[in-house]
């Protein structure tokens, strides 16, 4: 393999607080391939392909993170090897020689920047969707059934074995063929980690029951492999270390077959993982921790792996800052830290490390929005959209127009944040004495104390970029009118919405609740009208304290809305209080008797009404605009307040300066209740234009 160098050396590298040079920034030698830096981002879903291909979309997601400076990008999600690793779309497709020029131009794309690029190649095993796709069943190296995707294993032959352990050489030579700096496998829950763990493989057969006999077909598949590939391309796995479970895949064992496949040469470097994959909590304890687990939970397990091989270790899991990540590094526990999550947060993390600029990375708050849809950051959101929405926000033609947005909840300061960094003055009038609007709220309850990260962040990113930001002004008209504006951005938001509830006097908010928790008595409902974050974790949090919680909700689950990390939250939370929960119900109606809320709740599905008394009741049932300051404006603008659909949904072309009035729009909750990605996509696409 030639010798490729990025072109950052270790004279660029800043140094850290303590005046050494940044550890992060030193180059890391795998092989003959040399990477700039210590920072990766780890191979994962994306949802961005187009039939099974890397195409635009894709590529330029990664290319962004490649400009942002990082060392490595890896793609793949486990991408598929063979037709029967479907887990039933959006994932790679890697089974055939049609992808190695989609590889070459991928290739070439990243490299220009200096990155490297690698693939994560794959069989998902029993993983596999057998009702989906070629509707082909899973397969696997015992009859059995896993929780993630319920299929039950066809027990794999001879036969099955040779075709996988081809088709995982011929993916490594496409790799290589297609210019891609090097490849790796899976472990953990897929096919590769199934044969390894005695909690699914109960094979009586040469590939079962003794670890040498277990690691047989990884060795097969890596031989394979390097059959293909030869010795001098890189080659790694993503490698379970631990199953941390009594009947798993040990620490000891996963040292033994480590030190076999780099004695023999079979792997460059060990991508490390600890737990085990097989069930939705699994996946979410282990491989991804949301905000609520601790930062770099298995950090120090991988360290003490590294201690017991030569080879280049990688790892991510939870790695959301740099002062974690250059700790990593530097107290020797990882050589290459994963932040992949972080780079959706921000792509141009390592640049800004490396102009002295640390304090201005946009964090990530470790939402989970980015799970299971098409990789929005919850407060990116030119994240998945690079096609046409820009994350690094050049100055307008047409810079020094004078902004006016009024609201500094979510949507607000994002509006005004992009307003400035194009060049314009603005001016942010806000209500309440401090920003940050609902998410204040929001991150009052533990479980989303962190999401207070994105108000931070926003911030001090207005105090450095001058936007004259004016706490405690309620605007009128009048006020906005008298600052002369080119263009009015509302961003009210909105105020609690209690439905069709009969006697909802009688109830309380979950902005209530959140924002002066002493008001709230020791039993009460909470009725979830939405299946969104508000009253799941109002529920959680109330009920953290002692109080007596029952939970209602109009949807067949808690918190149907969200991706399944969030989900899974709540449910273990309010199980872990034992709140009562009731599923498909509506609240009629509230009433007061003897001092307490007597409710009516009818049964969706059965339509049957019972009674119940409760000290208390707190509703969720969305926002409703505030739309008051809109309305007044339209008049006075020079569009009446029309925002055009299609500017939208697409690239949209610079707005000039109008000759007489100004330009009024509205974002976020002052539109409709909605996300607060949603507010700040609503903020970034509308801002941009200017």
């Amino acid at each position: 393999m030639e010798e490729r160098t990025s072109p950052a050396a270790p004279t660029d590298m800043p140094p850290t607080s303590a005046g050494k040079p940044d550890p992060l920034l030193r180059p890391l030698q795998l092989g003959q391939l040399t990477l700039r830096n210590r920072i990766m981002s780890t191979s994962h879903e994306t949802a961005l392909d187009e039939g099974g291909h890397p195409l635009e979309a894709y590529q330029r997601y990664h290319e962004e993170k490649a400009k942002g400076g990082l060392a490595l990008t890896m793609f793949g999600g486990s991408a598929r090897i063979s037709a029967d690793t479907s887990w039933g779309g959006t994932q790679l497709d890697v089974s055939s020689d049609a992808i190695i020029p989609v590889f070459r131009a991928f290739s070439d794309r990243i490299h220009r920047h200096g990155a490297a690029l690698m693939c994560q190649i794959s069989h998902v095993g029993r993983r596999a969707n057998a009702t989906a796709g070629a509707w082909l069943p899973a397969l696997g190296p015992s009859h059995s059934r896993e929780d993630y995707n319920r299929s039950f294993a066809h027990e794999m032959d001879s036969h099955d074995i040779a075709r996988i352990v081809r088709d995982f050489g011929h993916a490594a030579r496409r790799a290589r063929e297609g210019g891609l700096d090097g490849i790796e496998t899976m472990t953990g829950g897929h096919l590769i980690g199934q044969f390894l763990s005695p909690m699914v493989n109960r094979r009586t057969d040469e590939f079962g029951g003794s670890l040498e006999n277990r690691m047989r077909f990884l060795r097969m598949v890596y031989e394979e492999i390097r059959r293909e590939v030869g010795s001098d391309y890189p080659v790694g796995i993503r490698y379970t270390i631990d199953e941390d479970h009594k009947d798993g895949l040990s620490f000891a064992e996963a040292v033994t077959v480590a030190n076999r496949l780099e004695r023999e040469g079979l792997v460059d470097f060990f991508n490390c993982i600890f737990g085990r994959f097989d069930t939705r909590l699994n996946l979410l304890v282990y491989n991804i921790p949301d905000m609520t687990a601790a930062s770099a939970p298995w950090l120090r397990q991988v360290g003490t792996f590294k201690a017991e091989t030569s080879l280049p270790v990688f790892h991510a899991a939870k790695i959301a800052d740099v002062a974690t990540a250059r700790y990593a590094i530097d107290a020797g526990l990882v050589d290459m830290v994963g932040m992949t999550r972080a780079h959706m947060a921000d792509p141009q993390i390592v640049n800004k490390l490396r102009s002295g600029r640390q304090d201005q990375i946009r964090p990530c708050v470790g939402a989970s929005h980015c799970l299971y849809r098409p990789v929005h950051c919850i407060h990116n959101p030119a994240t998945g959209r690079e096609t046409w929405l820009p994350q690094v926000m050049g100055r307008s033609a047409d810079a020094g127009r004078k902004a006016v947005v009024v609201g500094g909840g979510p949507a607000g300061v994002e509006a005004a944040r992009v307003l400035a960094e194009r060049g314009h003055y603005v001016v942010l009038l806000e209500a309440a004495d401090r920003l940050g609007g609902q998410l204040v709220l929001a991150a009052k309850a533990r479980l989303r104390r962190d999401l207070i990260g994105i108000v931070d962040w926003r911030v001090a990113e207005l105090e450095r970029l001058g936007v004259d930001v004016r706490l405690n002004v309620y605007a009128e008209a009048l006020d906005v009118l008298a600052d002369a504006p080119d263009l009015v951005l509302v961003a009210t938001g909105g105020i609690p919405d209690f439905g069709s509830v009969g006697g909802s006097e009688l109830c309380l908010s979950v902005f209530d609740a959140l924002g002066n928790p002493a008001q709230v008595a020791d039993d009460v409902l909470i009725y979830d009208a939405t299946g969104r974050h508000p009253a799941p974790s109002a529920a959680a949090e109330i009920a953290a304290t002692g109080r007596t919680v029952t939970f209602v909700a109009r949807d067949t689950s808690i918190a149907p809305e969200m991706e399944h990390h969030s989900s899974i939250t709540y449910r273990k939370a309010l199980a872990g209080h034992d709140v009562r929960v009731l599923l498909e119900h509506e609240l009629v109606s509230v009433s007061a008797r003897d001092g307490r809320r007597e409710v009516v709740l009818r049964h969706l599905l059965t339509g049957r009404e019972r009674r119940e008394t409760f000290a208390q009741v707190i509703v969720e049932h969305g926002t409703i605009p505030v739309s008051d300051l809109f309305d007044e404006l339209r008049a006075f603008s020079a569009n009446d307040g029309v925002t055009e659909i299609e500017s939208l949904i697409g690239p949209a072309p610079l707005r000039g300066r109008r000759i007489s009035g100004f330009e009024l729009h509205r974002i976020g909750d002052a539109v409709s209740s909605r996300s607060v990605h949603a507010a700040m996509l609503d903020a970034l696409r509308l801002a941009v234009q200017f």
